[in-house]
């Protein structure tokens, strides 16, 4: 038998590594805009399909997770989203961090890209086969190549695969998707806002760039 906090339990950097007594913690050089990124990206995209499952089934919530067909849809949707999510915040993440006008587009992609490896090597554990982490990578890539960073990767339009991710992954019927979409999509718009305001509060912006810099003249 299948429930809530199994499914939740089976996602590791939701059951482990989100470690809430970090969250005052100043984030002070790359590894920890890394740290968070995977953190919050895995926190939205939990916290949204559940709650989206949750609204929609009612009263049935609980006895979903007595059907095996119905739980393996949404560890795919779980993933999905999950890279969308975390597609949206590592874009985000590092314009803010390294808005600079000497740091390259090319470092903030190398950047952008180890946040995004970073998440999906912490939530590697039980990936269902319709997702795939080559063609989550490649998908990243293509976005960092047409990503603003002079601008729109910094606000809060730059949140856009997310929403789109959510929507379609939910394991809902489309009819009732049609009626949900701005109610979800909305819903996912309203956690990010959260999380950008911890992140600006904590990120020391002059110890992350020092910390860049030292960095690319150690692999240059």
């Amino acid at each position: 038998m299948f429930s809530f906090s199994d499914i939740v339990g089976s996602w590791k950097t939701v059951a482990s590594a989100l470690t809430f007594r970090r969250d005052n913690e100043p984030i002070d050089d790359i590894a920890g805009i890394e740290g968070f990124v995977a953190t919050r990206a895995a926190f939205v995209a939990q916290k949204t399909l559940y709650g989206y499952l949750k609204t929609r089934i009612g009263t049935r919530y609980p006895r979903i997770f007595d059907d095996e067909t119905f739980v393996r849809s949404i560890n795919i949707a779980k993933y999905h989203v999950f890279a969308a999510c975390l597609s949206d915040l590592a874009i985000y993440a590092v314009a803010t961090a390294l808005g600079r006008q000497e740091v390259s587009d090319e470092s903030r992609q190398v950047l952008a890209m180890r946040c995004f490896q970073r998440g999906l090597d912490d939530n590697s554990d039980d990936v269902p086969t319709e997702f795939r982490f080559d063609e989550a990578i490649s998908i990243f890539a293509e976005r960092l190549t047409i990503t603003d960073w002079a601008s729109d990767a910094r606000r809060p339009g730059n949140f856009k695969a997310s929403p789109e991710a959510l929507l379609r992954w939910a394991p809902i019927a489309d009819h009732l998707k049609q009626d949900d979409a701005e109610i979800v999509q909305n819903s996912i718009k309203f956690a990010w806002r959260d999380i950008r305001e911890q992140f600006q509060r904590r990120l020391v912006q002059e110890a992350v760039h020092a910390d860049c810099q030292r960095q690319i003249q150690a692999s240059a």
